[in-house]
C-alpha cells in the first residue's frame, strides 16, 4: 500500500470527535431522526420523493447513505473528495421540480436545501450520541459541528455558510422553522417508513420488523418538541425523558454485541491503514 495513503488520516482523523460519534451505535437513531426532521421541509421532501428510489429499494438507499458517511468519515482525503464529486454530479443530473402544495420550485442542488440536509444530519447525529450516553467533554459538541463543515464543502456548500457551533445550529433552526410543515407526501413516506418491505422469511423468522419499528419510534421521541408538534405528536418534557432512557437502552444493547457486528468495516479498515 502507498505509504502516503497510510499516513493520510482523511478529513477528520482518529483524534476527531467525528470519528467517535460516527463510530457509535447511536448513529442508527441519528440517521432515522435526521430523515424525520428533513421531511418537515416541504421542498426537500418533494425533491427527495421525486428523485429517490427509497420506497422501491429502501435497503439500497440506506446502504448508499451509510457508504457516503463512512467514506467521508474514515476514507482518505482522496476518497472523500471523490465521493463528494460523485454526489455533486448526481445532484446536477437530477431534474428540478415544484413542491405540489405550495407551488414553489426547487432544485436538488439548491444551497439552501443542501444546508438544511447538512444541519439536520449534524444536529441529529450529535443529539442522539449525547442522549444515548455517548461521552462528550465540554466544548466537544461545538468541535464536532465545526469539524463537519468539511463534509458540507463536499456537497457544494461554502464552509463559512454553515453553522460552526451548537448555538449557531439552534439559531439556524429558528430561522427556518416558519417554512416547515408536514405535507401529505412527507406524512405518507414517514408512515411507510415504519413498515418498509422486507422478505417474507425475514418478517416471519427474525425480529427485524418490530425492531425496525421500535428504532423509528425512539427516533420520533428524540425529535425536538417543535418537530414532534409538526407531526401532531406531544411535545412534552416527559416524552424527552422517556426518549433518553430508550436511546440509552438501544446503545447499551448494541455495545454488548461483538465488535465485528457493531463496528463499520470502513472504520476497521481506516484503523488498519493508519496502523500500517
Amino acid at each position: 500500500m502507498d505509504e502516503s495513503r497510510n499516513r493520510d488520516t482523511g478529513l477528520f482523523g482518529p483524534d476527531s470527535v467525528t470519528w467517535r460519534v460516527h463510530g457509535d451505535p447511536s448513529m442508527i437513531l441519528g440517521g432515522f431522526r435526521a430523515l424525520l426532521i428533513q421531511a418537515t421541509h416541504p421542498r426537500v421532501m418533494a425533491g427527495f420523493d421525486a428523485n429517490s428510489f427509497f420506497r422501491s429499494d429502501p435497503w439500497g438507499r440506506l446502504r448508499r447513505t451509510g457508504e457516503w458517511i463512512v467514506t467521508v468519515t474514515y476514507g482518505t482525503t482522496a476518497d472523500a473528495e471523490a465521493a463528494g464529486a460523485d454526489l455533486r454530479a448526481l445532484h446536477r443530473r437530477l431534474s428540478p421540480g415544484t413542491e405540489p402544495e405550495s407551488g414553489r420550485a426547487y432544485r436538488v442542488d439548491d444551497p439552501e436545501l443542501l444546508k438544511w440536509v447538512h444541519c439536520t444530519e449534524v444536529e441529529s447525529f450529535l443529539t442522539c450520541y449525547r442522549r444515548s450516553g455517548g461521552p462528550l467533554a465540554p466544548g466537544e459538541g461545538d468541535r464536532y459541528v465545526d469539524e463537519m463543515r468539511a463534509s458540507a464543502e463536499l456537497v457544494g456548500l461554502r464552509r463559512e455558510d454553515v453553522p460552526k457551533t451548537e448555538a449557531e445550529l439552534e439559531e439556524y433552526y429558528e430561522q427556518v422553522r416558519p417554512e416547515l410543515r408536514v405535507t401529505k407526501v412527507a406524512r405518507r413516506n414517514v408512515l411507510w417508513g415504519f413498515a418498509p418491505p422486507m422478505p417474507r422469511w425475514v418478517q416471519l423468522a427474525t425480529p427485524a420488523r418490530p425492531a425496525w419499528a421500535s428504532l423509528v419510534g425512539v427516533a420520533f421521541a428524540l425529535l425536538p418538541p417543535w418537530a414532534r408538534r409538526l407531526y401532531g405528536l406531544p411535545g412534552l418534557p416527559t416524552t424527552d425523558l422517556g426518549a433518553g432512557l430508550a436511546a440509552r437502552a438501544v446503545r447499551r444493547t448494541a455495545l454488548a454485541l461483538p465488535s465485528q457486528l457493531v463496528e463499520s468495516p470502513a472504520y476497521r479498515s481506516a484503523k488498519q491503514r493508519l496502523a500500517a
